[in-house]
C-alpha cells in the first residue's frame, strides 16, 4: 500500500507479545482484515487489539503520535454517546517490528463499509449525535494548529490541484476543478473551531444489531473547522439520509459548502493513490466526489 510499508507477520507479532506482555502469550492471536491506511490490525484473545504502524518512520515521532493518539482516546472516553477507543498500552520496538505499538480494548461490532445499512436515516440521526456531543466538548481557547485538512481550505490548493492531475481519465476532474474553486471560497467565521473526529469513514464506523454503535480511531481528533465532519454526508450517506444528518447538525449553507470541500479534498487524493493497493479506499472515494457532483 505504501513504498515504506513494513512487513510484520503473525509469528513476529507473538513474539512480541509474549516478550513484552508474557501475562497474554497463551491468548489466541489473529490479524483483524481492515482497509485502513495507518495501521496493521490483530486481535489478541477476546479483549485486546494491537494496533502496529504500517509506514516505517523514526522511532521518538512514532512515540509521540501514539502518545498523542492515546490522550485524545482518554479524553473522548464516556462523552459522548457512542463507543470509542479505550487505550490499554504502548508497547516498546522489538525483534522484528522497528517502531512502538498500541494495545487498545477491543470493540465488538462489525465495520460499516463491509455490511449494507438497512436503515440510512437512522444512521444519520446517531451520527449527528456524536458528532453534535463531540462539538459541545470545550475546546479550551484551542483552534486548528495543524498542516493537514482542518483548518484553511485554501491551504490544499497545491494538494487537490496535483491530485486532479494524477486522477485525469479516472473520474471528470475538470468539472470536480471547477467545484473546488466554488467551494474553496466558503466563509468560516473567526473562532468557529470545535472538537473535530477528522476522519469520519465507513471504515471508522462500526454497527452492532445493525446500528451505529461505535466511532474507532481518534488520531485525528482535534479543534478544526466543525465542518469537516460533514463528510460522511457524502462518503456514506444516500440523498435522504444526508439532508437528515445536514437538518440534525443544523448547518448553515456556509457550513454545508465547507463540508463539502472537505469532503472533496479528502477523496480526490485516496481515488488514484488506493486504486490497486486498496480497492475498498478508492471506491469510497470514488463514490464521495461522485456524490458531491451529483449533489450540485
Amino acid at each position: 500500500m505504501h513504498e515504506n510499508q513494513l512487513e510484520l507477520t503473525l509469528p513476529i507479532v507473538a513474539r512480541l507479545v509474549s516478550t513484552q506482555f508474557p501475562q497474554w502469550s497463551a491468548l489466541p492471536l489473529q490479524p483483524v482484515i481492515s482497509t485502513g491506511t495507518v495501521n496493521q490490525l490483530f486481535r489478541l484473545g477476546e479483549k485486546w487489539l494491537l494496533r502496529f504502524p504500517l509506514e516505517a518512520g523514526d522511532v521518538e515521532n512514532s512515540l509521540r503520535e501514539l502518545q498523542a493518539e492515546f490522550r485524545s482516546a482518554e479524553f473522548l472516553l464516556g462523552k459522548v454517546p457512542l463507543k470509542t477507543p479505550e487505550p490499554v498500552a504502548i508497547a516498546e520496538p522489538g525483534p522484528g517490528f522497528p517502531l512502538p505499538w498500541s494495545i487498545y480494548r477491543w470493540i465488538p461490532g462489525q465495520v460499516v463499509h463491509q455490511n449494507e445499512v438497512t436503515d440510512q436515516l437512522d444512521l444519520a440521526v446517531r451520527l449527528a449525535g456524536f458528532v453534535t456531543a463531540l462539538r459541545s466538548l470545550d475546546t479550551a481557547g484551542r483552534s486548528f494548529s495543524g498542516s493537514g485538512r482542518g483548518g484553511s481550505l485554501t491551504s490544499q490548493d497545491e494538494y487537490v490541484a496535483e491530485a486532479l492531475a494524477r486522477n485525469r481519465g479516472l473520474i471528470d476532474i475538470d468539472r470536480l476543478g471547477a467545484l473546488w474553486q466554488r467551494l474553496r471560497k466558503a466563509p468560516r467565521p473567526d473562532g468557529s473551531d470545535r472538537w473535530t473526529h477528522g476522519d469520519l469513514m465507513p471504515g471508522n464506523l462500526l454497527l452492532q444489531d445493525e446500528r451505529l454503535s461505535a466511532v474507532i480511531d481518534v488520531a485525528t481528533l482535534s479543534p478544526a473547522d466543525p465542518a469537516l465532519d460533514l463528510m460522511p454526508a457524502w462518503n456514506l450517506l444516500d440523498p435522504a439520509s444526508r439532508e437528515v444528518y445536514r437538518s440534525e447538525l443544523g448547518c448553515s449553507d456556509a457550513e454545508w459548502q465547507r463540508g463539502k470541500a472537505w469532503a472533496l479534498a479528502q477523496a480526490v487524493g485516496c481515488l488514484y493513490y488506493y486504486r490497486v493497493s486498496n480497492p475498498a479506499m478508492s471506491q469510497t472515494a470514488e463514490r464521495t466526489l461522485l456524490a458531491l457532483l451529483d449533489d450540485e
